[in-house]
């Protein structure tokens, strides 16, 4: 295997083909940007609070405006309780504000900005694969435009933008890991990830084993392009593992002392200090509960469109929905044959974990199109189709993917360009 990665890594990608990657990765974010006329730029809450950090607060003395009702009050304050690291994530644009350059939360570049990034990332993991260029521009667009990851992203409201920079730590720490090593950068982008999205924390021990894997080896550039002996030599485990945890664990230690500033516990993230958020009937049983599995299970993988009497006859709930509806491409994950079956058992462990982790929450995300959690899965589910697709588009491909198209274009206008789904 390592003769014919190393066969491949020596073929340079044409520079039509270059041009035409640089293309599609602008005109996502351009798309991305223009999608929705509207959004939700004042559910600014990490946005706000980036702000004050620069002032060297962590929290507002006075309560921020009402429709921010997720700021906690506690001993005289308001703080948010999204955690420490999409706060961090989000500075470089409050910084714009801070400055004077900006007045409001620029929420359709940052979506815009974060759909570029992402899409970067797949066509740079693609790279590795043996598809043909068309086959490898239709997995990529399918994420982009053929999942409700365009609509949910583009609401833009500090939710959706944490999710979207949490993808962009996903895939950066798969790229850096498994295709082109570099423990300090995947644990950079690692910390990305699980500091927008607490729950994505689960997969460290994936990723480690990832690092600590001679197999996972085998699939670098770096391995292809020189002896595969000398390399893993010159990079033992626990080199790898050090780098790799020396950014996250700083993080966790930050955001550790950070909850404890604020709720005198550093395991307290704020979440149930949401004033009455206990006495919501969705969260009955407190924030997580097995009792909350059945109702995700629907919400995610049943749930279908609702049927009105007039135009446009179908509309999407607003409130959760089938991804397999919204993406029928999807019925490819459950393909047999990988071509590395290491992946198989990383990429599927991954999305068990955090699945079960989210069908335990007592909301299934609120607002949305489909099930909005499961944007983390999507770099999961990316891999496993580079790994089990043939190189070649197939007509049940076509079909299935230009029905993804049309339906997460449809739902995309539907949202944000008419009165037909409203909360």
């Amino acid at each position: 295997m390592s003769e014919k990665l190393a066969e491949k890594s020596k073929v340079e990608i044409p520079q039509k083909l270059k041009i035409l990657i640089i293309f599609i990765v602008v005109g996502t974010g351009v798309v991305y940007y223009f999608s929705n006329p509207n959004p939700q730029r004042q559910f600014d809450y990490t946005y706000r609070f980036a702000e004050i950090f620069y002032q060297g607060k962590i929290g507002f003395d006075q309560q921020p405006p009402s429709w921010l009702n997720e700021a906690v009050p506690f001993e005289g304050k308001w703080y948010t309780v999204f955690p420490y690291g999409s706060v961090l994530s989000i500075m470089p644009f409050a910084f714009l504000k801070f400055v004077g350059i900006s007045e409001e939360m620029p929420a359709s570049f940052i979506g815009g900005f974060l759909a570029s990034v992402i899409c970067l990332f797949l066509f740079l993991i693609s790279r590795y694969y043996e598809h043909t260029p068309g086959k490898r521009v239709l997995l990529v667009l399918g994420i982009m435009f053929g999942t409700w990851l365009w609509t949910n992203l583009m609401f833009a409201g500090a939710w959706q933008l944490a999710l979207g920079f949490a993808m962009v730590g996903e895939l950066g720490a798969v790229y850096f890991i498994i295709y082109k090593r570099n423990p300090v950068l995947a644990g950079a982008f690692f910390a990305l990830a699980f500091g927008n999205r607490t729950e994505i924390i689960l997969t460290a021990p994936i990723f480690m084993l990832m690092l600590a894997s001679g197999k996972i080896y085998e699939m670098s550039k770096e391995f292809a392009e020189m002896d595969g002996k000398r390399l893993i030599e010159k990079n033992p485990v626990l080199k790898n593992l050090v780098g790799f945890c020396f950014i996250p664990f700083f993080l966790g230690v930050i955001t550790l002392i950070y909850n404890y500033t604020r709720f005198h516990s550093p395991f307290d993230f704020g979440y149930s200090r949401i004033p009455g958020v206990l006495n919501e009937p969705w969260y009955r049983h407190g924030i997580f509960s097995i009792y909350y599995i059945p109702y995700n299970i629907n919400e995610m993988l049943l749930t279908t469109w609702k049927v009105i009497k007039d135009y446009p006859y179908f509309t999407p709930t607003g409130f959760g929905g089938s991804i397999f509806l919204a993406s029928p491409f999807l019925i490819f994950v459950f393909s047999r044959k990988y071509k590395h079956n290491i992946l198989k058992y990383v990429c599927w462990t991954a999305i068990i974990v955090q699945t079960l982790l989210l069908w335990t929450h007592g909301n299934a995300g609120g607002w949305q199109y489909s099930y909005r959690y499961a944007l983390i899965l999507l770099p999961w589910i990316f891999l496993i189709l580079l790994e089990t697709r043939p190189k070649k588009i197939t007509v049940l491909e076509w079909i299935t993917y230009i029905f993804s198209f049309i339906i997460n274009g449809y739902a995309t206008y539907l949202f944000f360009w008419t009165d037909y789904v409203k909360p």
